[in-house]
């Protein structure tokens, strides 16, 4: 593959361990960019190390938390865009222990934005917030304009992380963006924790022959998104003029169900049909109900359109982490026989 548009580009990425993270650096470094990574390993992040392998000789990682201001002064200037993904996903966590996911959602993004301003204002920076600010949708597709209204810390946190990123813009005319992601799978999920969603437990289910457990009517519609089209949204995201929009949403269009997506894993793995159970309830109290994002403003602007479909991306998934087994299930998360 030819080099892109980022050959050369000085560019990092905080939260490069993770799951989105570590499979935009592996595009970054197919573009040729000069990628430095930092990620302070949190638990329960999604942070792991062998994500990187394929390129860790050819990529700058630092351990240190983004809040360090010694470290960061030795990792933010000079950078050219930075893609800021570091932070906790995990809805179900937020609720039990707001306090941690105000630190590592909030607080750590404070500081490190404001670092920026001071170290490196003429810097790109993308932000990875997500579809949970806007809450149970009013109306389907969710465009930008869709109230903002989370039912989870988690979803409150991102949206406040945003208001940062729209400061930094309106007051410091500084060029940051903020992409509302969707529903994403695919390689390097961090399939061993139950707390990070839905897919990520059907394909570990799936992995190890069980039979898969959809909760609700199973009717409950997503627009799942393959990472490679995401780490793809956020390559074109970073090079974006200053007429871009602070704010855009990202992610496949097409509706499916939640019982659709269980019945396609089972039938690529070879396990019995999904069954049906009543929610959780601390589950239920979170949960959106549908969501499908409407994503024309970026594909508009950006010229972005999903190349994986349903099908394909998780047969991809499959594969790969058959190939990985014993790195996917992680040693606190042995494969279930």
């Amino acid at each position: 593959m030819q080099p892109g548009p980022y050959k050369g580009l000085r560019v990092l990425v905080t939260g490069g361990m993770g799951f989105i993270g570590s499979n935009l650096v592996l595009s970054l470094v197919r573009e040729g960019a000069e990628v430095t990574v930092v990620d302070d390993m949190v638990a329960g992040c999604g942070a792991n190390p062998a994500n990187l392998e394929p390129v860790r000789d050819r990529i700058r990682i630092s351990t240190d938390d983004i809040r360090n201001a010694d470290a960061m002064r030795a990792l933010i200037p000079d950078q050219q865009v930075i893609f800021n993904l570091a932070g906790e996903i995990s809805h179900v966590n937020s609720m039990t222990n707001p306090l941690r996911d105000l630190s590592i959602n909030c607080a750590a993004q404070l500081r490190f934005l404001d670092l920026c301003r001071t170290l490196n204002p003429k810097a790109t920076i993308v932000y990875a917030s997500s579809r949970q600010v806007y809450g149970k949708p009013l109306h389907l597709p969710v465009d930008e304009g869709h109230p903002v209204n989370p039912v989870d810390y988690n979803g409150v946190h991102k949206h406040a992380t945003e208001q940062y990123h729209f400061l930094l813009r309106r007051q410091f005319h500084m060029r940051t963006i903020c992409l509302r992601l969707g529903n994403v799978y695919g390689p390097r999920q961090a399939i061993h924790q139950d707390c990070r969603g839905f897919i990520d437990v059907f394909v570990r289910m799936a992995l190890a022959g069980r039979q898969l457990t959809v909760y609700g009517d199973g009717k409950q519609l997503r627009g799942m998104t393959y990472v490679d089209d995401i780490a793809d949204a956020f390559l074109k995201a970073g090079l974006a003029g200053p007429e871009a929009a602070p704010v855009y949403n990202v992610g496949h269009m097409e509706p499916v169900s939640l019982y659709q997506i269980a019945q396609a894993l089972s039938r690529l793995t070879g396990t019995p049909p999904p069954q049906l159970a009543p929610f959780p309830p601390e589950r239920l109290e979170i949960d959106i109900g549908d969501y499908v994002p409407n994503s024309a403003k970026f594909s508009s602007e950006f010229g972005w359109v999903p190349q994986v479909d349903l099908e394909e991306g998780l047969q991809r998934t499959i594969q790969f982490f058959q190939s990985q087994e014993r790195r996917a299930l992680h040693e606190d998360s042995p494969p279930v026989s």
